[in-house]
């Protein structure tokens, strides 16, 4: 019995205008990277891509896993960062690696209005599986319930941590940088998004 879960997430976030723009800071995506995910979980793989092994999940109370995900993560010269899955294994269910895909899409993009800067992105997350026969007389709806929102609730950690760190990391940045070259009072020019 295949099933299809989805989640999606949006991001909508302001940040303080600094000397160097963010997008100049955003055209380093293994910095997103590192915003996203604990470093010690984290292997960069070469080619914009990294392994990321995530925390342990549990499904129903019945299933415990751990993914590990492989993604690629590119920026443009404008600082738009994109984010892709390229595969991804479940530790624990071995059963399940060989019936399930993930598909994972992101997009970050730094928007200028009126005088302020602003973060906003998107993330899509698909997961099909074919399920184990234990689960087969489970109900349609509370499987569905249950995979959307374990689907949901993983985009919102990584939402929360985007937000808190990403801002702070972009912030901390632009202080080393300027720390590099205190005789320039503007590192970068200071051109619109």
């Amino acid at each position: 019995m295949q099933i299809v879960f989805e989640a999606k997430e949006s991001v909508n976030l302001e940040v303080q205008p600094q000397k160097i723009p963010i997008h100049h800071y955003l055209r380093q995506p293994q910095r997103l990277v590192k915003a996203i995910a604990d470093k010690k979980r984290i292997t960069f793989l070469g080619e914009d891509c990294y392994r990321i092994q995530m925390q342990p999940l549990g499904f129903l109370d019945l299933y415990y896993f751990q993914p590990t995900a492989v993604l690629r993560v590119w920026s443009t010269p404008e600082g738009h960062v994109y984010l892709n899955s390229v595969s991804c294994e479940l530790k624990g269910l071995e059963y399940l690696n060989r019936r399930f895909s993930l598909q994972l899409e992101g997009q970050l993009v730094p928007l200028e209005k009126d005088g302020r800067v602003y973060l906003k992105g998107e993330a899509n997350l698909t997961v099909t599986v074919d399920l184990p026969p234990p689960l087969w007389l489970t109900p349609k709806p509370l499987l569905l319930t249950a995979g959307n929102g374990l689907l949901k609730g993983v985009l919102t950690r990584i939402k929360n941590k985007l937000m808190s760190q990403l801002v702070q990391d972009y912030y901390d940045f632009v202080k080393s940088e300027q720390e590099k070259s205190p005789s320039s009072p503007s590192l970068l020019p200071l051109n619109p998004l």
